[in-house]
């Protein structure tokens, strides 16, 4: 019970900082560095990103606190293909081949115990979106993956509820759907607005905030691929 309670204290500090770095920058975004520093809990620092994309910080006993996609580097393939499954929700790679590597074990745990995770989207090299809470709903060790759900931020504080199995999946497709709507539309814009250095291609106005990113070719073409060069 001390460790089950230690490991929740812990995760719901790592969403009210989440919430006040995302207040205080006024951004979804927010820079590696933040994250990577974390916040203090009960004398210890607790980080939320590593190198590895599974991580879990020393001060949690047993199941990882985040998990991150690196960003899209136009031109280069990411190390692990993340993306949306055929159920609708998002694919997360298992760390390595081995089904049974710690990291992929903790997750599996994660997903037994219906513990909530910090999920940290690479927008551009150094700028994550945190999404949070996700859950481990799935697992595919034949593809060597995991089915990662998102849920509404307000649903922790009200987890102890009966709720119908079939309405929670329902409810978290579609929260899933519409985030991995937003990470992609956000990762999009900044790509571009780094590759014209901030500025509009048109009429050289640097005042990021007024600026949009949209596609030559829409999305529905068959070449209106989210990529700079469209």
């Amino acid at each position: 019970m001390a460790e089950a309670d230690l490991d929740g204290r812990v995760r719901a500090r790592a969403f009210q900082f989440l919430r006040e770095q995302t207040k205080l920058h006024g951004d979804e975004v927010l820079p590696r560095e933040v994250l990577a520093k974390g916040f203090e809990f009960e004398g210890q620092r607790v980080p939320l990103i590593a190198p590895q994309g599974i991580f879990k910080p020393a001060v949690l006993p047993e199941m990882p606190l985040s998990i991150t996609t690196v960003p899209v580097v136009e031109g280069e393939d990411r190390p692990y293909d993340d993306g949306v499954g055929p159920d609708g929700f998002l694919r997360y790679r298992y760390r390595g081949t081995d089904p049974m590597h710690r990291d992929n074990q903790g997750l599996r745990l994660a997903m037994q115990r219906s513990v909530p995770l910090v999920y940290l989207y690479g927008i551009t090299p150094g700028r994550y979106m945190p999404v949070w809470p996700v859950y481990i709903v799935r697992d595919h060790p034949v593809e060597l993956s995991f089915s990662v759900a998102v849920d509404a931020p307000y649903m922790p504080v009200i987890a102890n509820m009966k709720l119908d199995p079939t309405s929670l999946e329902a409810r978290r497709a579609y929260v899933t759907v519409e985030t991995q709507r937003r990470l992609h539309q956000q990762s999009f814009r900044e790509r571009v607005l780094r590759a014209y250095q901030e500025q509009c291609a048109v009429c050289r106005l640097r005042h990021e905030e007024l600026l949009e990113a949209a596609h030559i070719l829409p999305d529905g073409h068959p070449k209106g691929e989210p990529i700079v060069p469209n």
